[in-house]
């Protein structure tokens, strides 16, 4: 048996969970969440605590980190006034484009416009998309839990998709090369989605049949 080591969360600082949850739950999606403020102004930022949780409803959830004096970053705020926002997902080719969205800019700067990115209105609600992400969807805010003072999760329903034509097919079937998406991995990481492979899930049936192949006792060991 491999060697393990174990951690006991209760006694961990904040900053050693992190570490180890951020290496291990990988690769992580990015959403390059769009927002507006009260007055309409434009904030974009990338959000590696994200990810699909369910289909109906369809609800997008946020992860979205405090600032150090656990006031509210411009994503949680905006959020919390205007009841939306967008979820851009992140391809190769906007990989440079996020990572400037990044750079903790002042709430009046308009990181879309520091990073090279184009804002279209949204069909449904007024957080912009960007035009130049594969895939977005226009959330609406369904419900928001804190967690202490240092984190928000936030939960969005889906009511508006905006897919690049060129990768969706009639089956609704989306195209995993063509949409190019990059993960967040530990620390400084990231990863690309390009090499990928189908894995059908097997039924009761064809895991027995499979059992009764030969060789199969050595195979599954």
């Amino acid at each position: 048996m491999t060697a393990e080591t174990t951690f006991d969360f209760t006694s961990l600082t904040e900053r050693e969970k992190y570490k180890i949850l951020i290496g291990a739950v990988v690769p992580r999606p990015i959403a390059l969440v769009t927002t507006v403020d009260a007055e309409g102004r434009i904030n974009a930022a990338p959000v590696s605590f994200f990810n699909c949780l369910s289909a109906e409803p369809a609800i997008l959830a946020l992860g979205v980190e405090n600032h150090d004096d656990m006031s509210f970053k411009d994503t949680a705020w905006n959020v919390r006034t205007t009841g939306v926002f967008t979820v851009n997902i992140v391809s190769s080719a906007m990989l440079d484009a996020m990572n400037v969205c990044a750079v903790p800019f002042a709430p009046n700067v308009d990181e879309l416009a520091e990073a090279g990115l184009t804002a279209i209105a949204g069909t449904k609600i007024a957080a912009p998309r960007i035009a130049e992400s594969p895939a977005a969807f226009e959330c609406r805010r369904h419900m928001t839990l804190g967690l202490g003072n240092s984190r928000e999760i936030i939960l969005g329903e889906v009511v508006a998709a905006h897919i690049r034509s060129d990768i969706i097919n009639q089956r609704l079937h989306i195209d995993p090369a063509g949409l190019d998406a990059i993960g967040r991995m530990g620390g400084h990481g990231y990863s690309l989605s390009r090499e990928t492979f189908d894995l059908p899930t097997m039924s009761v049936a064809q895991w027995e049949e499979r059992k009764r192949m030969p060789g199969a006792a050595e195979r599954d060991e």
